[in-house]
């Protein structure tokens, strides 16, 4: 009977090990195919902004008359998620039930192109008696403009519509490989700005 008991806890730490080592071979299946849909969880924006600006000329402290600027702009915003830093340990696998949490959403790339600028001729008044609207106070506007774009993001619905793209694009590779009950969150529901890109500098920009 010892015998026959030791044989059967043989078997079940065999069977164990068998199913540990399954679980851990769907998981890393599961990670590599999420991290080969990296680039499709991507999506880029437009974003329209007006850039104005005026000066002012001052004679002994009494404003004579004053110089305006009006252009239209466009930012683009590329956003996504780094689905190379998906792991294992991310990832929990119950029969046909799965439940992932991903990374935050991030601004991957971001474009101020100054072909976009179009001055409005129509409106603007960059050259008065005695006060002109030089180039270097365009690109003041213009820089202006940028970072205005920049700190809007967080408040802009980019993560709202992002996750829900990366949702309906992981319910669909999910499906495909055989779960049926699909969970899905974020690690974070802040929009995630690297550093790198708040610190870029305008690009020089050409008279519109």
């Amino acid at each position: 009977m010892k015998f026959l008991g030791k044989i059967w806890v043989y078997i079940l730490s065999v069977l164990v090990i068998l199913v540990a080592g399954c679980v851990n071979d769907e998981r890393a299946l599961v990670v590599g195919k999420i991290q080969q849909a990296n680039d499709l969880v991507t999506s880029e924006v437009v974003i329209d902004k007006v850039v104005f600006g005026k000066k002012t000329r001052k004679v002994f402290f009494v404003p004579i008359n004053e110089a305006s600027f009006l252009a239209y702009s466009q930012a683009r915003v590329k956003t996504g998620i780094d689905l190379n830093s998906v792991s294992a340990e991310d990832i929990k696998i119950e029969g046909t039930t799965i439940t992932l949490q991903l990374p935050p959403i991030e601004v991957i790339n971001f474009s101020y192109p100054p072909e976009s600028f179009m001055e409005d001729t129509l409106v603007s008044q960059p050259n008065r008696f005695l006060n002109n609207i030089r180039l270097e106070d365009q690109e003041e506007f213009f820089r202006q403009a940028e970072m205005d774009i920049r700190e809007s993001l967080p408040f802009m619905g980019l993560v709202k519509s992002g996750q829900e793209h990366t949702r309906k694009l992981m319910h669909t590779l999910l499906k495909s490989l055989g779960f049926k009950e699909i969970y899905i969150t974020f690690k974070s529901d802040d929009l995630l700005i690297p550093q790198v890109i708040i610190q870029d500098e305008p690009d020089s920009i050409q008279k519109p």
